[in-house]
């Protein structure tokens, strides 16, 4: 095998008309986020490796892409952007600020993945991020957001799987787990091994009411409607009861919104992330065996830098967004707006400022010089979707 023609593992080119489709996906999201306000922000491919580090909360150290300056210092590819984008808010934004800070970016982020796991290691991610409000108001702001940009690229058959940190951190309080157990319990749920969680509970010496609660974490309800008679139970833990509450102020917010027929709560759902701090998210479609949205609150993240202010964001994840959109075939535009002027040596000098002419006026025009003009119904079957003029002596 030539790898000078191969990519590494996980790692891929995108060109032709997949780029033009991802080029559109980007535009319309991007704009529907501008629609609420938001500035657009681009920070480093690579930071120091403390601002992923373990006490951040982010992906582990063995997923990062690490490498050093010339300094000896210790660097990291970013594999989230999330706490790139707190460490600028951080240092540009929160200093005298009192209205809150709405951020919009869109890059690649880096992952060292497992080949095994046949996820790329290379993606593309777009999202944004509010700092500086921590009302129920940000929060349903955030999350019809997200529903804004999923429509505004023809994406209808899709859902937000909304949870809470308090769910499952008060169930596992009340039980009085120790920390490995409490790991132990978090990648079952991550794998969505709930047989494995239901072996678990059931080897703890729980009583029946805790233990039933514990039954929620593999439940997806519609609406609040759906647990009233599990809210009754949840009364006597306060951080459950207090994240069913949260709910359905909620609920309420995003039916004024619009979107309430994309929403469904998901008990048990977590994240690898563990700098979120109340409600959490992620965006579900077919066509696609990933989330392609993730997002959260993050209210002590900014903290790490320096600064104390609340924040929600989210992040779309182009590469499975666009899985989906293809498996679904919807149909995406693409502009094929190109002038083809075919010339020969002997009139190379009118095409020339013919072509000017033309991308003075904001045209776009490929120039392409043939042998003789027995080669343009050649081209002309080439470039058979766009007009072709012959310059001709």
């Amino acid at each position: 095998m030539n790898k000078l023609l191969h990519t590494p593992e996980g790692v891929r080119d995108i060109y032709n008309e997949e780029f033009k489709k991802r080029q559109y996906l980007e535009k319309q999201m991007l704009e529907s986020i501008k629609a609420f306000g938001y500035e657009n922000i681009q920070t480093p491919t690579f930071e120091f490796f403390d601002i992923f580090g373990k006490e951040i909360g982010t992906i582990s150290a063995k997923d990062l892409y690490k490498f050093f300056d010339r300094e000896g210092n210790t660097l990291v590819l970013r594999p989230d952007f999330t706490p790139s984008v707190a460490r600028a808010a951080a240092k540009y934004f929160t200093k005298n600020n009192e209205v809150p800070i709405r951020l919009s970016y869109s890059g690649n982020v880096f992952l060292n993945n497992s080949n095994y796991q046949g996820r790329l290691k290379e993606t593309t991610q777009l999202g944004a991020e509010l700092i500086g409000d921590d009302t129920l108001d940000a929060d349903s702001e955030i999350i019809s957001m997200v529903c804004s940009c999923l429509s505004s690229v023809g994406l209808k058959d899709f859902k937000i799987s909304i949870g809470h940190t308090k769910i499952f951190g008060g169930l596992v309080e009340a039980a009085g787990f120790l920390d490995d157990e409490v790991e132990e319990l978090k990648d079952l749920i991550l794998n969505k091994n709930f047989f494995g969680v239901e072996e678990f509970i059931d080897t703890k010496n729980l009583d029946e009411e805790l233990r039933s609660l514990f039954g929620i974490l593999k439940c997806f309800y519609s609406s609040p409607e759906e647990w009233k008679d599990l809210e009754l139970k949840a009364k006597a833990y306060p951080k459950v009861y207090d994240a069913f509450v949260y709910f359905e102020k909620l609920y309420e917010l995003l039916d004024v919104y619009g979107v309430s027929d994309y929403i469904s709560f998901e008990m048990g759902l977590i994240s690898q992330y563990q700098y979120y701090t109340g409600v959490v998210f992620s965006g579900y479609s077919y066509g696609s065996g990933e989330p392609i949205v993730k997002g959260g609150r993050y209210d002590r993240l900014l903290s790490n830098f320096g600064k104390d202010a609340p924040a929600i964001g989210f992040a779309v994840l182009v590469d499975q967004l666009q899985f989906a959109i293809d498996r679904q075939k919807i149909a995406i535009p693409i502009e094929k707006n190109k002038d083809v002027l075919l010339y020969t040596k002997s009139n190379r000098q009118k095409a020339i400022a013919k072509a000017k002419t033309y991308r003075d006026y904001g045209k776009v025009v490929q120039t392409i010089r043939i042998s003789d003009m027995s080669e343009v119904e050649k081209y002309k079957e080439i470039f058979k979707d766009y007009y072709v003029e012959v310059i001709e002596d």
